[in-house]
């Protein structure tokens, strides 16, 4: 694994807070309407794409997720300003507008998604892992899908199907407690996801993904597993989100106490702890840190709200060949 440097605890905080930072003002500006439909956010899961970008080769390597999925492009170098004109359906959007929260797409920086169909991402990491084998590329593609997912039969089809095939694709369930509102416990007869696994007899088990250093770890033995061609591992991310499923989630399945609890080990606040601890920063250098955030996430904002809105005959082009239907002007 790459080594985890004074540059790595202060390129974590800077992305970890920045992510943490955007998710805060998508919700401000839901509340204000500007963002419709669903939204999903990412708040206290931070450590896990850290981690996992770590280990990643971002010339090759591949990222698949479900709807709560607007930071981990932006993780991968796609241009934050445009995933926040995409929530805002505007047409300088990553999918000029057409996609929306739950379907933020960069083939790009090799981000394919965003699905908004719970659990069907899985089969197609397991597809887009079989592409780069069948080309003879060593690109590894991680899968990442929430606890409730994990109970979609699909799952188990690609479980099957990468094994068979020693496809090299790892599938992380972010685990972090509840599936919309149910928590774990209450949809199978164990609570430790990772096991699953074992039937298939696939590397797998459990991470700290609160921690990022662990989940680099974890990651990065799983890459290499996958590049050596020996197939597909499955990591159980224990995770916490910090606020409801998604905005209209009033979260009266957890307390108060519960989420302040986790809190004490934010990964945020675990890493600036480090680089407090270790004098890799000044309180200046961290104060001007927090500033360059604000300033960042304001110019997304800006861009997004300065940005037009698609021609509606856009909807034909995304749908119709032109050639086709000549009948559409």
């Amino acid at each position: 694994m790459k080594e985890i440097t004074k540059q790595t605890y202060l390129d974590w905080y800077k992305d970890m807070l920045f992510w943490r930072k955007f998710e805060d003002k998508l919700a401000s500006v839901y509340i204000q309407q500007k963002v419709r439909g669903f939204l999903h956010l990412y708040n206290g899961q931070e450590a896990i794409l850290a981690g996992a970008l770590h280990a990643m080769d971002l010339s090759k390597d591949k990222m698949i997720t479900a709807y709560r999925n607007h930071v981990q492009p932006i993780g991968m170098g796609e241009d934050p300003k445009r995933v926040m004109a995409e929530l805002y359906g505007k047409v300088t959007g990553t999918s000029k507008g057409m996609g929306g929260s739950m379907h933020i797409f960069s083939k790009e920086f090799g981000f394919y998604g965003g699905h908004g169909i719970v659990g069907g991402q899985i089969p197609l990491g397991a597809g887009i892992a079989f592409g780069d084998k069948y080309k003879g590329s060593d690109a590894v593609t991680l899968t990442c899908f929430g606890d409730g997912a994990a109970r979609q039969g699909s799952l188990h089809e690609a479980f099957n199907m990468a094994m068979l095939w020693k496809l090299p694709v790892i599938f992380i369930v972010e685990n972090n407690g509840y599936a919309m509102g149910t928590s774990v416990d209450r949809t199978a007869n164990h609570t430790e996801i990772w096991k699953l696994g074992l039937g298939y007899e696939m590397p797998c088990g459990p991470v700290d993904a609160m921690n990022p250093i662990k989940v680099a770890e974890a990651v990065d033995e799983a890459i290499q597993r996958a590049r050596r061609g020996d197939g597909p591992t499955f990591l159980e991310m224990k995770t916490y989100r910090y606020r409801g499923h998604s905005m209209s989630d009033a979260q009266h399945y957890r307390t108060k106490d519960e989420v302040e609890e986790y809190k004490k080990i934010d990964p945020i606040t675990q890493v600036l702890d480090i680089i407090k601890e270790k004098n890799y920063a000044t309180e200046e250098e961290i104060a001007a840190i927090v500033k360059d955030v604000k300033d960042r996430v304001n110019e997304c904002e800006k861009f997004a709200e300065d940005s037009p809105y698609p021609d509606p005959k856009q909807m034909y082009d995304m749908v119709y060949e032109q050639e086709d239907y000549p009948f559409i002007s």
